[in-house]
């Protein structure tokens, strides 16, 4: 992939952040924003078709953050991206700010706001399908998180996608095997993951989500399958980049302090 230094620099930049404003903040879920860094990087410096100066285009592609409490490297992305100020970073979780802790539509560069599990993936399938409608050629994204796959909201669109053949679909899980309370695999188990989605008529691939190339040629190969909605399960891990989080569960309501805020930003390369 000819520019992965630029995307490697986009997660860098992201990734440290996202430490420092979690950190100022005394916020949560640090460890389920790191490990969808890599995503966020290939999607916003490579793939999404979206101009931060027409934010409203009607051919632009939607992105839509399902996991709405990984909030703040989103904003991240979007301010590296120049939908607003990199410096309005600092205001997340302040009174008055538009970043608020779950991800707010009244962003620049936000679609939709979420954060109650297993509404991003019915509000994206009705985006494509209006897509479908206007004959635009425009995809719409979807990040969701492994836990909110206990969903059955989520299940119902996963359903609902095939059947109206929703090629201009992708949704994105970011399987890092750990949820608010547990392991995946212990409060509720999802395997066989993969084969359910192919069951339910999707188009299912299992990638490195810290593979920067391999989720940069999947994005653009979409639709892979003509008429079929694609999932890219992503095998990541929490807290990814900073070994004192790195699948560690009490990184998911956890805030640095100002030492382990230093060492993050060491070990992330910011």
């Amino acid at each position: 992939m000819s520019n992965t230094p630029d995307v490697a620099e986009f997660a860098r930049r992201i990734r440290g952040h996202t430490l420092r404003m979690v950190h100022a903040a005394n916020a949560s879920h640090i460890g389920g924003c790191l490990s969808m860094a890599d995503i966020l990087a290939v999607l916003y410096a490579r793939i999404l078709k979206n101009d931060p100066a027409r934010p409203t285009d009607p051919d632009r592609d939607r992105f839509i953050l399902s996991k709405g409490h990984a909030t703040a490297i989103l904003y991240a992305a979007l301010a590296e991206r120049g939908f607003f100020p990199v410096a309005e970073l600092a205001t997340y979780c302040k009174d008055g700010s538009k970043l608020t802790g779950h991800i707010s539509h009244g962003v620049p560069g936000v679609e939709v706001s979420t954060g109650s599990l297993g509404h991003g993936l019915p509000i994206a399938v009705g985006m494509a399908m209006a897509s479908k409608a206007d004959r635009r050629a425009n995809r719409i994204f979807c990040v969701m998180s492994d836990g909110e796959c206990d969903e059955g909201s989520n299940w119902e669109a996963i359903l609902f996608a095939p059947h109206h053949k929703l090629d201009n679909l992708v949704a994105v899980v970011d399987f890092n095997k750990l949820q608010s309370f547990g392991r995946v695999s212990e409060v509720l188990a999802l395997e066989p993951f993969a084969d359910k989605w192919r069951a339910f008529g999707w188009h299912a691939v299992e990638i490195d989500g810290h593979d920067l190339e391999r989720l940069a040629t999947t994005f653009e190969s979409v639709p892979q399958a003509r008429g079929k909605p694609t999932v890219v399960i992503a095998h990541t891990i929490k807290g990814r980049g900073v070994s004192f989080m790195e699948d560690r569960l009490e990184w998911h309501y956890k805030s640095p302090n100002a030492a382990q805020l230093a060492q993050a930003l060491a070990e992330v390369g910011a």
